[in-house]
This record gives C-alpha cells, sequence and structure tokens, in this order.
C-alpha cells in the first residue's frame, strides 16, 4: 500500500525539490496539495495529474489516511503546522530552518516527543553524497582531530526578493544566517559528529539592503524587490562558535561590497583538510613520505532531495531515525538563535 503524503505550501522549494522527489517515488501517493492561494494548489493538481487541492491546512489533518506531510510554507509558520499535524498523528519533513526562534523549535521538539511522530527537518545537506563523503574521511581518523572549520557563504549584492517575506523578520525570523548559513554550520555539526556548542560570539548587519529604492544589483532570485517593502534582517554575518569538538569561524554574506563569491567549507585537522566547494566536489590536503599530497575528489552524486525524500518514506514506514531528526539538528538552530543574541547584547553567549 502506497503511503499517501500532503504537500503544504505550493511554492519554490515544492515544485523544485518535494513534489517531483514524491513523484519519482513509486511507494507515495501525493493526496494533497495545500497552498493559501487557490490558484497555486489548483495548478499543482492539474501539472501532477494528482490530489486534491485545498487551502486550509486543518482538512488534510482530518483525513486519517494521510501519514506525512511536506512542510513548504514561510517560516513564520513552520512550527504550528508541524505542531498541528503532529498532533493528528501525521509524520513530518519541514523545510528548513525548522522555525523563526529557537523557542519555536523547542516547541516542535516537544510535540514530536509527546506524540511520537517523525519530524524531520529539511536539512538537505546530510543526503549529499560529497558530504556524506567528507562525514567518513572524519569518522575513519584519515584528517586525524578536526581542530578548527572555516566556514564561507559570501556573495556580491544577491539579496533574495528584497523587500518581502525573505527580508522581514516577522516571517522569516532572519536573513542571510538563517536562510542560507544554516545549510552552512549543519553541514559542519553533520560532519563533525553534531557536537555540543559551549560558547557562540557573532555579528549580524542590516547594511546594504536597508534602502530597498536605491539599491543596486544586476539580478535577484525571488524578486524584483518590493519598493516600499520591508527590509530589517541581516545581509551578513560573522561568528565564532566554541563546542565539545572543533571551533567554528564563519563569515556569510547575501550582500557585500566585494565582488566575490565564495562558498566552501574549509576542514583542518592535524593529519589533513578537507576544502568542501558548496554543492560541488571535494579536495583533499595531505602528506606523504616527506611531500605535500593532494587529491581532489569527483564522482557522479544522486540528487540530494530525491534522497532526503526517499530516506523519510522509509523511515515514516520503518520508524528509523534519520540524522536530520529534530533531536539530532537542534543544536544548529541553537547556534543560530545565539549568534543573533550574540549580536544584539554584543557579547559571548554561553551555554555552560
Amino acid at each position: 500500500m502506497k503511503v499517501k503524503v500532503a504537500v503544504i505550501g505550493c511554492g519554490t522549494i515544492a515544485h523544485a525539490a518535494h513534489i517531483p522527489s514524491y513523484m519519482n517515488n513509486k511507494e507515495v501517493e501525493i493526496a494533497y496539495f495545500c497552498d493559501i492561494i487557490k490558484e497555486r494548489a489548483e495548478e499543482a493538481v492539474k501539472k501532477y495529474g494528482t490530489g486534491k487541492a485545498v487551502t486550509d491546512y486543518h482538512d488534510i489533518l482530518k483525513d486519517e489516511s494521510v501519514q506525512a506531510v511536506s512542510v513548504c510554507t514561510p517560516n513564520n509558520v513552520h512550527a504550528q503546522i508541524s505542531i498541528d499535524c503532529m498532533k493528528a498523528k501525521k509524520h513530518v519533513l519541514c523545510e528548513k530552518p525548522a522555525a523563526r526562534t529557537y523557542a519555536e523549535v523547542l516547541e516542535m521538539q516537544k510535540a514530536q516527543h509527546e506524540t511520537g511522530m517523525t519530524l524531520n527537518i529539511g536539512v538537505v545537506n546530510r543526503f549529499n553524497d560529497a558530504v556524506r563523503r567528507i562525514k567518513n574521511h572524519i569518522d575513519k581518523g584519515d584528517l586525524g582531530e578536526i581542530f578548527h572549520v572555516y566556514v564561507s557563504f559570501r556573495a556580491h549584492r544577491s539579496i533574495p526578493g528584497l523587500g518581502g517575506a525573505f527580508t522581514t523578520k516577522a516571517i522569516a525570523g532572519g536573513g542571510a544566517l538563517i536562510d542560507w548559513g544554516v545549510h552552512y554550520l549543519d553541514i559542519v555539526m553533520f560532519c563533525c559528529g553534531d557536537p555540543i556548542p559551549k560558547t557562540v560570539s557573532g555579528e549580524a548587519f542590516c547594511k546594504l539592503g536597508k534602502d530597498i529604492d536605491n539599491y543596486t544589483y544586476v539580478d535577484m532570485w525571488a524578486g524584483p524587490h518590493i519598493p516600499g517593502g520591508t527590509y530589517d534582517v541581516d545581509d551578513s554575518v560573522t561568528a565564532l562558535i566554541r563546542t565539545s569538538g572543533p571551533v567554528i569561524t564563519m563569515n556569510g554574506a547575501w550582500a557585500q561590497n566585494i565582488g566575490e563569491r565564495e562558498t566552501f567549507i574549509d576542514f583542518m585537522g592535524d593529519k589533513a583538510g578537507i576544502r568542501l566547494q558548496y554543492g560541488g566536489d571535494y579536495t583533499l590536503y595531505t602528506t606523504e613520505d616527506g611531500m605535500l599530497k593532494t587529491v581532489a575528489y569527483q564522482f557522479q552524486k544522486k540528487d540530494m532531495f530525491q534522497r532526503e525524500i526517499d530516506e523519510f518514506i522509509d523511515c515514516v514506514k520503518t520508524g528509523k531515525k534519520l540524522p536530520s531528526h529534530i533531536d539530532i539538528v537542534i543544536h544548529t538552530a541553537k547556534i543560530m538563535q545565539a549568534i543573533y543574541d550574540s549580536s544584539e547584547q554584543h557579547r559571548e553567549v554561553s551555554f555552560d
């Protein structure tokens, strides 16, 4: 019997990742497409030739045949929808970030514990072939002790949908860090065995996008900009995070007045180091027989969104706990909240 699922929120990430991945899984039947914009849900039904269009997710909660849902809505309703779905005995895959604040994430985790339903977060890089191979290198001891990880997610004037939901704190919870940095931080946490955060010192800057009407850019995904809209989130961020494992330093930006795009993670061990090009391949740097040695790894990669959906459906059927389970990835949310808190208070945040 096929697993009946519902997709709540029929925007970009639903069409780019969740819906096609469900359609490719022979064990799945999409029973509902839900969106507060009726036309979006109806267009999804027409495009994919399956399911029923609804505008109120509560209609899905009443259908006992639906076993699982993907929550692909704006961040401000991630927590409430996920909690309601779990209470209605639905397994949940909620897009990243889990929620706007760490307090909301804790409420989601509490509901998961109380209901026993699955709650996975869409930190999709945990299903990425290159990332998993790097974790394997680290687990085998190829790099020795990982003492420092450097994270760079910097772009030149690429704020998404300036003035809209992405740049409105009440909706998104934050900017460059919570939208983009969440992936980089979570890769580090996953590869390094999800170490416990100890202290965080960070600064988040809201500078370049504040004058929306005069913001200069070449192109903008999720755009164009909205004149007179809202911009009260971070367009760049820097932080130092001490953990029970490595120290993590990071520099990230949606927008900066440096015309370079640098998107990589450096894992630095006492035996070897690895640079991962985000979304791409990786290179290992080491020594051998008194010589420096560089190994560039290139290989075919399975679509990480497809693997995420396939493993989600498997855990719905078997109860298996995935590396994207709320209990595991909650540390990433804790770190991001601490960076924002540290920036607001202009001091280090300690968890001891």
